[in-house]
């Protein structure tokens, strides 16, 4: 029993000071480690770094000091690192294999940055969800969906997937359908909704807003109706000529066809 404890004595003696100089690195490798990222980011931002490059090498920077740092910190515990790297290269494989998905969205993020189809504040639309770029991190990229839900796409699925960036270009054309009774007279029309455009001061003048008929329906005559717009007004243009395009089309006696129900009744 002496013999054991003198055993646990001495392993006490010779490991304590290395458990206690490794927590010490670790926290002050830690604090210096969130020094350096913010002295990196303050240097981009003053250097006019793109925000998207930005977020994305402070991401990167703080994970390969952070994987630095645990290897520094296993060999002050007496590990030899060159026994650690051996062992690392060992299951480098299999962990290659479990880590699959996330190798393919790490190279998803680097072509990202390289290609830039989006950067952060664009609004996109990709893997079926449409929102605004919050941030592009090393295996994912976040969005702010249009309802302020966040929405999480990996960036394997997305480099390889379709992009529709509505901001690159700077306007968006809205695509509205309104339809109106065949006893409407066409010219007298195209003029109401044409200068429900015309009248609204987000909608832009060039492109200039068109209103064309898109089809003889079964029971209406249908009018495409395109107004131009900032990206920024898309929505507010979209519902305001909704509802303007409705009341204009009420005063000036304009039907818009309903569904009607007819009812037959069989005479005894």
């Amino acid at each position: 029993m002496e013999e054991y404890i003198e055993n646990i004595k001495d392993v006490l003696v010779e490991y304590t000071p290395k458990v206690l100089m490794a927590l010490a690195m670790l926290v002050i490798g830690l604090i210096v480690i969130k020094i350096i990222i913010n002295t990196t980011t303050k240097i981009l931002k003053k250097r006019n770094v793109d925000i998207t490059l930005q977020k994305f090498l402070g991401n990167l920077l703080n994970w390969v000091l952070k994987i630095l740092l645990f290897i520094t910190v296993i060999a002050k515990l007496g590990v030899e690192t060159a026994s650690f790297a051996a062992i690392i290269a060992a299951a480098g494989l299999a962990v290659g294999l479990a880590l699959q998905g996330s190798l393919a969205n790490f190279a998803g993020g680097v072509l990202i940055m390289i290609f830039k189809p989006m950067k952060v504040g664009d609004l996109i639309q990709a893997q079926g969800e449409t929102g605004v770029v919050k941030e592009i991190e090393i295996f994912t990229t976040k969005l702010t969906g249009l309802s302020n839900r966040e929405i999480i796409i990996p960036n394997g699925a997305l480099s390889n997937g379709n992009i529709i960036n509505f901001t690159t270009e700077g306007t968006r054309r809205v695509d509205l359908v309104f339809g109106v009774s065949y006893d409407a007279d066409i010219k007298p029309t195209k003029d109401v909704l044409l200068n429900v455009l015309t009248s609204h001061p987000k909608v832009l003048k060039d492109p200039a807003p068109s209103v064309t008929v898109l089809e003889l329906a079964d029971s209406s005559v249908n009018f495409a109706v395109r107004p131009w717009c900032n990206t920024e007004d898309y929505w507010k243009v979209y519902f305001d000529v909704t509802e303007n395009t409705k009341i204009a089309l009420d005063n000036a006696g304009i039907e818009i066809p309903y569904p009607h129900q007819v009812e037959i009744q069989k005479m005894a």
